[in-house]
């Protein structure tokens, strides 16, 4: 038997805070057709159940147009279970809304204790977060060790920086419990471990990457069951990839060696992907790297490009020290401050070119 894990999908999604209105409106709906594809690409496969480890949705508000094309792919196949655990970004319940009858393969859990399902020859056991319940979950868990059971959980795990407010859970808490996988949701990366000598955890990480914290390949976990035990691998399924490209930068390159170095680091790099360049290194105080136009060399040639300049500017302060000019002394001045060398760097650049008349 075939199951999918999957979570965060972030369903509609606003997207905006890198793109403009028709790419964020483009991503949108992508992010739709990837859920989609997903459905697609579990009825081409045979999978038996699709495992949504929560924030399924990203807002409370949700359109309709979107609520309705993720109910569509859950009754136009009957065949496939779909287990939904809500998630800490979860807040309307799209099955409820305008639904007569709730499709006998779509199962939901609770927050009100575990929730379990028997798939075939899999125990399916879940239950929803909160503030009140997430400290004794772990005690109230009883499964079957004659089972093979998978349990839902979405939450951020104890030793992982997150954020949004997610529940806290601790995978220690829960060794010893007859689990042979733990299918979580939150954190958006894909993080599979042991959990203890008999099962595994497993953060699928998100279906899509909305933002350039999310770089890499974004898909689901494809598990094989077979006679009680539990394979799985890391199916990369996004549309388009994110990357952060860092270029580093040498006092003697001008835009042009900059730009060749660039287009080396880029042969692995879709069209369609979205990029973000960080430049590093060391330039000279008099050798401005026009960011601007650095960025115009790509742009067109990926969905969207942005940049950060993170050089440090050299300054020869020997060259300025009997330097009787405006330019001189305001050196001088600086460098005689208790500033760091990097924020010297940055306050002598901007101050030079100020003094010369030049755009700041």
């Amino acid at each position: 038997m075939r199951i999918i894990h999957c979570a965060d999908l972030h369903l509609d999604s606003k997207m905006e805070s890198n793109l403009d209105k028709e790419q964020a409106s483009l991503r949108r709906m992508e992010l739709v057709e990837t859920y989609e594809r997903m459905v697609e690409y579990a009825r081409d496969n045979q999978v038996r159940a699709i495992l949504i480890a929560g924030d399924l949705f990203d807002k409370t508000h949700i359109r309709k147009d979107v609520k309705k094309r993720v109910v569509e792919q859950i009754t136009a196949n009957p065949e496939i279970d779909f287990y939904y655990l809500k998630g800490n970004h979860d807040r309307c319940d799209f099955m409820e809304e305008g639904i007569d009858d709730i499709p006998s393969n779509f199962h939901m859990f609770n927050d009100k204790g575990w929730t379990s399902y028997t798939c075939e020859d899999v125990v399916i056991t879940g239950m929803e977060l909160n503030a009140t319940n997430v400290s004794t979950m772990a005690q109230r868990l009883v499964l079957d060790s004659a089972s093979t059971n998978i349990v839902m959980l979405h939450g951020q795990q104890s030793d992982y920086d997150g954020k949004d407010g997610a529940q806290i859970i601790n995978t220690s808490a829960f060794k010893g419990k007859f689990i042979d996988y733990m299918a979580l949701g939150h954190v958006h990366k894909y993080i599979y471990e042991q959990l203890d000598e008999r099962g595994v955890y497993c953060y699928p990480g998100c279906l899509e990457g909305r933002g350039f914290d999310e770089t890499g390949d974004k898909g689901f976990v494809l598990m094989e069951i077979e006679d009680g035990v539990i394979s799985s691998e890391f199916i990369p399924f996004a549309l388009r990839r994110l990357h952060e490209i860092n270029v580093d930068v040498t006092p003697d390159m001008d835009l042009a060696a900059v730009a060749s170095k660039t287009r080396e680091l880029l042969l692995d790099v879709d069209e369609q992907d979205l990029v973000k360049f960080v430049l590093h290194g060391e330039r000279e105080l008099d050798d401005e790297l026009d960011v601007i136009r650095f960025v115009r060399l790509f742009e067109n040639k990926f969905f969207f490009v942005k940049c950060y300049d993170r050089t440090r500017t050299l300054v020869d302060y020997e060259s300025f020290k009997y330097d009787k000019s405006l330019k001189g002394e305001f050196v001088r001045l600086v460098q005689a401050s208790d500033m760091d060398e990097d924020e010297k760097a940055k306050v002598i650049e901007i101050g030079i070119r100020a003094i010369m008349g030049e755009d700041i």
